[in-house]
């Protein structure tokens, strides 16, 4: 087992990881009925990701000897209606300039072929954007 998530009212969820015991909790959002005092669950889906490109990123650059630390990604998620759903997620990354054009290229490849983009249906569209600014 993975995780165990608990209901606890008034909209909300407590998300355990249970192999580190770490944990967050989500909440409905202000435009479905909820109070949108954390990340909803689609919130989670978006940032996950992000936050699996930069992983992802982070193993290659490490076989790669490019050192990836402060690079940071800006997420954008939209919602459709009827049914609800994730319809859009936009993710701006920014990364380290003084890296070759080679490695450019084998690292947007390595985010772009991340598990989670594999695992979201193909109907949400998806805007990558790559910035080496940092």
């Amino acid at each position: 087992m993975t995780s165990k998530v608990t209901y606890t009212g008034e909209l909300r969820t407590t998300c355990l990881h249970l192999r580190s015991n770490d944990e967050f909790i989500t909440d409905a959002p202000v435009d479905n009925n909820g109070l949108g005092q954390a990340f909803s669950p689609t919130d989670t889906v978006a940032t996950g990701l992000a936050s699996c490109m930069l992983t992802m990123m982070g193993i290659k650059a490490r076989d790669l000897e490019v050192d990836l630390t402060g690079s940071m990604a800006e997420v954008t998620k939209h919602m459709a209606a009827n049914p609800r759903r994730i319809s859009k997620i936009e993710v701006k990354l920014e990364l380290p300039e003084n890296t070759s054009e080679k490695h450019r290229k084998i690292l947007e490849n390595t985010a772009n072929t991340c598990p989670v983009q594999h695992s979201l249906h193909p109907d949400i569209e998806r805007v990558i954007e790559f910035y080496w600014i940092k």
